[in-house]
């Protein structure tokens, strides 16, 4: 499930009244929870987030704001942007046409492969460019990179030598986006600042 920073107190509370004082451990990912009745929880902390040591660390560490970049890449659209906490203070959306599949067949359909696949690559390029242009004189100032979209043409923008220092600050996170727009942006703030929680039941007794 994914919480919202403000929320992870509350839902530490919630698990806490079901399942009895949990136990934390701290793990590469953040916090393991381990309740008395068996039950655990995985708490993941979101990009850019530094290591913590308690569970109080943890919920105040998520609710600091971060400044985080974002590269929504899918087809021809293309946002991106900075995040400072909630707020988005610098973006840039756009498009760029690149032709539909066809169903007819032979050399219309070799030709149509090869104009789609230009405009495709036009595309990224311009993806590149942008990303050149309003990202990468901030790296250096963000605490995390998190891409969303289509996971080969990120690595495809991604993979311009001009933009090194931005990929090196790419977070494992990869947001499931549609074709990028203003509102899409908007809304993978929340996604890329979510905490990630992973509940297991425990497991049954064989000898019950």
């Amino acid at each position: 499930m994914e919480v919202a920073p403000a929320r992870t107190a509350r839902w530490v509370a919630g698990f806490t009244d079901r399942h009895g004082p949990p136990v934390a451990g701290v793990r590469a990912y953040g916090l393991l929870m381990s309740a008395p009745d068996g039950t655990t929880a995985e708490l993941h902390l979101p990009p850019g987030a530094p290591p913590v040591v308690n569970l109080a660390g943890f919920v105040a560490t998520v609710t600091a704001p971060r400044r985080i970049g974002l590269l929504l890449v899918r087809k021809g659209a293309m946002a991106m942007g900075i995040a400072e906490g909630e707020r988005l203070s610098v973006h840039k959306v756009d498009t760029h046409y690149v032709q539909g599949r066809t169903a007819a067949g032979g050399w219309s359909q070799q030709r149509f492969a090869r104009r789609r696949d230009n405009q495709t690559r036009a595309a990224l390029a311009d993806a590149a460019d942008l990303a050149v242009r309003l990202l990468l004189p901030e790296a250096g100032r963000l605490d995390a990179l998190v891409a969303g979209g289509d996971r080969r043409a990120v690595d495809s923008v991604l993979a311009d030598s001009r933009l090194a220092p931005l990929a090196a600050r790419r977070a494992d996170r990869l947001l499931d986006v549609p074709e990028p727009r203003y509102a899409v942006l908007v809304a993978a703030v929340a996604a890329a600042r979510a905490v990630h929680i992973l509940v297991r039941d425990p497991v049954p007794d064989a000898a019950s």
